[in-house]
């Protein structure tokens, strides 16, 4: 990796610590972080010492001194429960063992701030804490917070490859592999755990969940490579998973056959994950995609997906490794043309009846919603319907459907709405997030992970303001209860410094821009009219499996898809009663995803007021106006703004407002061939 690469703004990301020009605020740094005291020692504590001593020496042009015993002048005060007096610090009962203090501590006899956890991770994360804090120029005078991580796994899935490449990836190459090897720059992967330690996540995948042939033997031939990658990210507090080809020992072995049930598989897996831990001895586990899109799978020996997922669990289990299995499973070939097929009821039909059956140390991966990452789905009704097995919620960072990070799409919106989500699983207050944080069952595992969307792009993401998606969803899933509006300010400032016009400019730009994108793109819950495969840019019949027709039903007369008991698919009846009669009628459907649950005329009128064909139009035409008002926001700061942050942004916002026409002008055009109803505004319309 080039110096230049480093070097530039954008690889810096949100640990950009910038020299402070203020001298007040050089004083307060210098007053309080001049030196560190750390009184634990271990390797993720050195982890925040040389985080804090890179920070502070950039901003305050001084690099801290260190020591390990109390001194009396003032300093950082690094410490983990062990060494504190509980009396003096009683918070620290209250955390759980990620947790954390940040505390402004006066004595006569030397002044601190302490960064306290119960573990030394709590200490990293306190660190990083900290550090935001000084970054939007908070006072250190009187720091009183006590933090815990919500959420138990906190997860990131790369969808690299070994050849490079990156499956859903629009940020570049791999940082991990090229040309089916290791690529070995342990720097650059560093720097990445660095960037997710900082927002708290505590585990990753580090290869695609569509294993092949050669990323199979992950587990074996390079397995010094995965242990030499696992020992960085286990520097940060970040547990090293891989995704397992559920071939492996047909691929790998010599047996002829990947029957969970066959003891000759069984014995296999058990002495596979033994190797395994004597590589990587705190190995988290496997995640596993099977059954689904052409991966093998228990299905091929008539076994189900408890079979398939405990006979892994068992040979992990003494190990505390854990199976991540994943429920996106769906027949792929099925014929959409016939409307009795629903791929929306695919996850709850296969799962839903093996509640129970798996073993403690499985854990359902089960997507956002029923379908696949779309603009806007509703929450899937497997949350919460299984109250005795173990569930985590997937979400895509990568902005598969959402203009892959060529538009500006903050996600964090979508995500909170889905984790307030009420499930009325035990009744009303019965939140999606309860659910994914094992409160609400008292489950033994859970958790939230996510598609990264990472590349070897010089600022990581393609685009720069996608970083905000991969900074949010670390925030988020830390602590689902922060505002949006909140997380979009930490981003900022911590990016790109305290100047007022930025901050509102660029908040105003991420808070608005996933309407927007919905606007220009699938109108009130009809997804993916994209082109096929790659899944950019407009095609309203585009979805991969064309031959089998479309997801959207449109005629002459009408759009949308009946899930309704009484006359569809029967979808709806997958939620709890209050759900399923909120969508099943449409009196009271939202209209955001009416055309997901409804059939309906094109001069059905939504509670807006407004007719589902003229909503089309004019959301269409608003759609393009918002993305050009988008670059005059991102415009107004070039003086502000780094020249080269700034033009590779606006290269973007420009592509955007391009496709944002090809979008408008390509689902106008048809729906009004389709309808033949005028646009009202008598806008131009080919």
């Amino acid at each position: 990796m080039s110096v230049d690469v480093k070097n530039a703004e954008g690889y810096k990301a949100w640990l950009k610590y910038d020299l402070v020009t203020s001298q007040e605020n050089i004083r307060e740094i210098s007053r309080w972080c001049s030196r560190i005291v750390h009184l634990v020692d271990t390797r993720i504590v050195q982890a925040a010492k040389e985080e804090l001593t890179r920070a502070i020496s950039i901003m305050i042009g001084e690099e801290p001194q260190i020591a390990s015993e109390t001194v009396t002048s003032n300093h950082i005060r690094l410490a983990t429960s062990e060494q504190l007096n509980v009396d003096e610090f009683p918070e620290i009962r209250k955390i759980n063992e990620e947790g954390y203090l940040i505390k402004t501590v006066k004595h006569e006899e030397g002044s601190y701030i302490l960064l306290a956890g119960k573990s030394d991770k709590g200490v990293l994360y306190a660190t990083f804490h900290l550090l935001r804090l000084i970054q939007a120029e908070h006072s250190l005078d009187n720091l009183d917070i006590v933090e815990s991580p919500r959420n138990q796994i906190r997860m990131i899935n790369q969808w690299d490859n070994m050849d490079g490449s990156v499956e859903r990836g629009y940020a570049g190459e791999s940082i991990f592999y090229k040309d089916d090897d290791f690529i070995r720059d342990y720097d650059r992967i560093k720097d990445y755990a660095r960037l997710l330690s900082s927002v708290g996540i505590n585990a990753i995948s580090i290869n695609n969940v569509n294993v092949h042939a050669v990323e199979t033997s992950l587990i074996t031939t390079f397995l010094p490579d995965v242990a030499k990658v696992a020992d960085v990210f286990r520097t940060y507090g970040i547990t090293t998973y891989l995704s397992a080809n559920y071939a492996s020992p047909m691929e790998l072995g010599d047996l002829t056959t990947a029957d969970p049930l066959d003891e000759g598989v069984k014995a296999w897996w058990k002495d596979k994950v033994k190797e395994v831990y004597s590589y990587i001895s705190d190995f988290g586990g496997f995640v596993v995609k099977a059954d689904s899109e052409h991966r093998p799978g228990p299905f091929t020996y008539g076994r189900n997906h408890a079979d398939g997922s405990n006979m892994l669990a068992e040979a992990l289990e003494p190990f505390g490794g854990i199976v991540i299995w994943r429920c996106f499973v769906y027949n792929c070939m099925q014929d959409w043309r016939d409307r009795s097929t629903d791929r929306a009821r695919a996850a709850y039909d296969h799962f839903k009846p093996l509640d129970g059956q798996f073993h403690n140390n499985v854990i359902l991966q089960i997507k956002n919603g029923p379908m696949d990452f779309q603009v806007r789905e509703p929450v899937s009704p497997l949350f919460g319907a299984m109250r005795d097995t173990n569930q985590m919620i997937e979400f895509q960072v990568a902005q598969e459907y959402t203009g892959q990070q060529r538009h500006v799409c903050f996600l964090i919106p979508q995500w909170k709405e889905i984790l307030d989500f009420d499930t009325y699983a035990k009744g009303q207050g019965s939140t999606v997030k309860s659910i994914v944080d094992g409160s609400m069952y008292e489950s033994k595992l859970s958790g939230i992970a996510a598609v990264s969307n990472i590349g070897n792009d010089t600022n990581w993401c393609g685009h720069q303001l996608a970083q905000a998606n991969l900074f949010g969803y670390g925030r988020l899933i830390w602590d689902p209860n922060l505002s949006n509006e909140d997380i979009v300010d930490e981003w900022a400032r911590a990016t790109f410094g305290n100047n007022s016009a930025v901050i509102e400019n660029i908040s105003a730009m991420l808070l608005s821009s996933w309407q927007i994108y919905e606007s220009y793109t699938a109108p009130l819950g009809v997804g993916w009219m994209v082109n096929p495969n790659h899944h950019y840019g407009p095609n309203v019949d585009g979805y991969e499996y064309s031959v089998w027709g479309t997801y959207h039903f449109a005629d002459w007369q009408g759009i949308g898809v009946d899930r309704t008991v009484t006359s569809g698919t029967g979808y709806t009846s997958q939620y709890f009663e209050e759900n399923m009669k909120y969508y099943e009628s449409l009196k009271t459907c939202p209209d955001e995803l009416l055309l997901f649950f409804h059939h309906v005329p094109y001069t059905h009128l939504l509670k807006s007021g407004e007719t589902v064909i003229q909503h089309i139009y004019n959301t269409h035409f608003e759609g393009v106006d918002q993305a050009i008002a988008l670059k005059e926001k991102w415009e107004a700061l070039q003086q502000a703004i780094d020249e080269e942050r700034f033009h590779s942004v606006n290269e973007r916002l420009e592509e955007q407002i391009e496709n944002a026409k090809e979008w408008r002008d390509m689902i106008n055009t048809y729906f009004y061939r389709k309808s033949g109803i005028k646009d009202k505004e008598n806008r131009v319309i080919y």
